[in-house]
Order: structure tokens, then sequence, then C-alpha cells
């Protein structure tokens, strides 16, 4: 089954359990959250303290990061992407392991995707890992195509990087 982003998703939800998560903008105050979230998650781009200061100091609009968080005020997920001049580039998403598939992830995605495409963006690309299959699975749900694979690009462990590109396509609008 394909997932479908048409428009900006809801910008909360609510888990099986019946609890409540908000989608919003990240702010510099999430960082050590954002931090502590990546750093507990194997499969995750590990950046350095500099680096996620660097996405907000100071803001040059060229990244957005969405957060999910629960009623707490608990970073349950983001996501970082990289705005080139047509297209977004994914970067990093990272869910917490105890929230996997509960559609944190493919909320965050789909977010992401529905603000690419109101932007007027042409596609969003990513790359992940090749034995990150939970991630490959989720990206193909919401429609990302295969584009190639890059050789040894990860390291510790070294391992091919899989591309995937989601053309966004524009409907013409009917008289």
């Amino acid at each position: 089954m394909q997932i479908t982003y048409g428009a900006l998703m809801p910008s909360s939800f609510r888990f099986r359990s019946g609890d409540f998560v908000q989608l919003r903008d990240a702010t510099s105050s999430d960082i050590l959250q954002m931090r502590k979230l990546e750093q507990e998650s194997s499969s995750a781009a590990h950046w350095t303290e500099s680096q996620y200061h660097s996405l907000f100091d100071p803001p040059t609009g060229d990244r957005v990061i969405r957060i999910a968080e629960n009623d707490f005020g608990q970073i349950l997920g983001f996501v970082i992407a990289r705005c080139l001049a047509d297209q977004w580039e994914i970067e990093n998403v990272v869910v917490d392991p105890s929230c996997r598939r509960r559609g944190v992830g493919s909320r965050l995605v789909g977010d992401l995707v529905g603000m690419a495409r109101s932007a007027g963006m042409g596609s969003v690309l990513l790359e992940v890992r090749e034995s990150n299959e939970a991630a490959r699975r989720l990206y193909e749900k919401i429609g990302f195509t295969l584009e190639g694979r890059r050789k040894d690009y990860y390291r510790n462990p070294p391992e091919p990087a899989v591309l995937y590109r989601l053309a966004l396509h524009f409907c013409d609008k009917i008289p």
C-alpha cells in the first residue's frame, strides 16, 4: 500500500493507545533532547553538538526540522531536511525506539513531504543504510523509489547507502 501526501498533514494525531502527539517546528531549545534521542538510535546519522547548533544559529532557512512530541514535551522523533533549489534532501530521521511502528516516522516524513509539495519542490531525496530494512519499508510505503546505491558510503561499520527519491507531481487546476 502506498501513502500519498497531497497537502500538509494534520499537525497532531493520537496513537492507538490514545496518547496525543503534536508535530511542530524544532527550536534550538530542542537540541539536548534531539541529541539524546539520536544517540539512542544506532541507525540514525550521528551528528556533533556543534552540527546541531549550526542548524539554528544563525537561522539560514535552508533546513526544515520537524519534531513529534507528546503531551509532556518529550520528543518522540524528528526529521531534518536540507532545502535545495527545487528539491529537499532528508538528512536525518530519528524515532524513539519505544515509539517505532506506531506512526511517528511516517507522520514526520509525511508532514515533511506535504511541506515540500506546498513549497513547490519537484522531489524529496534521501539516503539510508542498506541494512536499515525498517526505514526502507517506510520510505517505499510512502512512495519513494530506489534511485541507486553508493558503495561504502557509511562508516562504523562500512556499508553502502541506498538512494531514494519521491517525485512530487502537481496536478494542473481544472478550469
